[in-house]
């Protein structure tokens, strides 16, 4: 999952040292259309062969715009504030051989390592569905490691385009710290929440704050691009937790530690418990048809012997054409073994194992969606609030982005057995 020029510079049977890895929420364990290059459902980040993170040097307060183009144009990392026509603040970045650098946003430019677009939520995101105007930031964020144990990685709002440099120009909110330094907040923020707890069966949700350019902590603006910045929580850091949830404005992702990823479920383990449900022979109570979860790489086509819930009750049939309530709902049907009326839906397996907080069986499902995954998981991300456009928040499904609705946002599946 690394690139090829990291891959060259590997020492032979050496594992290059894992960071991280970033997983976009909304996507079943790969894109719609395939991963491909930079774009992709999830990015790991190892150490590079070679540092390349930079820290603030020399500080310049020029003018006139000429004077600041002849600054950040010496091919030096500057990030640029541009407090009025005449005066701009060039803060100067020089190498740091201590940190790695990996940066995140909507361009396809090389400075991207990480390309990520708007989720659509259901999945229903190819290249067909075009986004009319894309909040995300081309270049959103860039994420610093420590080469060093332990590995600690920081979160910064903006990344450093393709002349190196960040500019902020003069609407961005931007301030002067008591210390004298700069800072800024870019004009969508980056959100970020780290869940109480770790990722664990045991967590729960944070409080979203939003990351200045310089890495500090505040508060939400009253909406996402409001000029005014919210109050700077001297308590919390921008360290990147295993768990910690990052908003892009657009796009969530899910940053997983390399030591978290170690005590979460795999593939191999998530394909053994569909296996193990599907050996169990589970029955359409009705149509008494044996029912099997479709194989992984079959998770986006309806099969004959899909199984298929009832969203208020939680029990599972086979398909069947009957008890539809009315011609204007058509998605809301009686269930014949209790006599509930709600959702009917086909359940989906949740492919992505960088979601599941246990290695718990799958036996709950996401409302309206019919993702389905361990209870501890379901309830987890069921009471997580998800930012929603600029200024809504709301729970969903981290499988298909769909919005969670229902008394508890997910319910537990009633399976028959077979009969024999």
């Amino acid at each position: 999952m690394f690139s090829p020029s990291q891959e060259e510079h590997c020492a032979p049977n050496k594992e290059p040292v894992k960071y991280g890895e970033l997983v976009v929420l909304g996507y079943n364990g790969s894109l719609p259309n395939g991963d491909r290059g930079r774009r992709k459902s999830r990015f790991a980040l190892y150490k590079r062969p070679k540092a390349n993170g930079v820290k603030p040097s020399t500080v310049h307060v020029i003018s006139t715009p000429q004077a600041s183009k002849a600054v950040s144009c010496k091919g030096q990392h500057s990030i640029s504030y541009t407090l009025s026509r005449n005066q701009t603040v060039v803060v100067e970045y020089t190498h740091d051989k201590d940190t790695d650098m990996f940066q995140v946003g909507r361009s396809t430019e090389s400075p991207i390592d990480f390309v990520v677009t708007d989720t659509i939520s259901g999945c229903q995101n190819n290249d067909e569905t075009q986004i009319t105007q894309s909040t995300i930031s081309r270049f959103a964020c860039r994420i610093v490691c420590d080469r060093s144990p332990p590995y600690t990685a920081r979160i910064f709002a903006a990344g450093f385009d393709s002349s190196k440099n960040i500019f902020l120009g003069e609407k961005a909110a931007k301030w002067k710290n008591p210390d004298g330094h700069m800072d800024g907040l870019t004009t969508n923020g980056v959100l970020v929440m780290h869940p109480k707890g770790g990722f664990t069966e045991e967590s729960k949700p944070g409080v979203w704050r939003e990351i200045s350019v310089c890495g500090d902590v505040y508060t939400l603006r009253e909406t996402r691009s409001a000029q005014q910045r919210g109050k700077l929580v001297e308590n919390e850091t921008n360290i990147l937790q295993d768990g910690s949830l990052i908003d892009l404005c657009g796009a969530t992702l899910l940053w997983r530690t390399a030591d978290g990823l170690f005590h979460t479920p795999t593939q191999k383990h998530i394909e053994a418990l569909r296996q193990e449900i599907n050996a169990a022979r589970p029955q359409c109570p009705v149509g008494l048809n044996t029912l099997a979860f479709p194989s992984i790489n079959r998770k986006d086509v309806v099969e004959e012997k899909q199984p298929w819930a009832y969203l208020s009750c939680g029990h599972v049939h086979g398909y069947h054409n009957w008890g539809h309530r009315s011609d204007t709902q058509a998605n809301e049907r009686e269930c014949p073994m209790c006599r509930t009326v709600g959702p009917y839906v086909p359940l989906w397996l949740g492919c992505e194992a960088g979601f599941y907080v246990d290695a718990g069986p799958p036996t709950h499902a996401f409302t309206p969606c019919g993702h389905v995954c361990s209870e501890k998981s379901a309830k987890y991300w069921s009471q997580i609030p998800l930012p929603h456009g600029t200024h809504a928040f709301h729970a969903a499904c981290p499988f298909c982005a769909t919005q969670l609705s229902g008394e508890h946002n997910c319910i537990k599946l009633i399976f028959q057995g077979p009969i024999d």
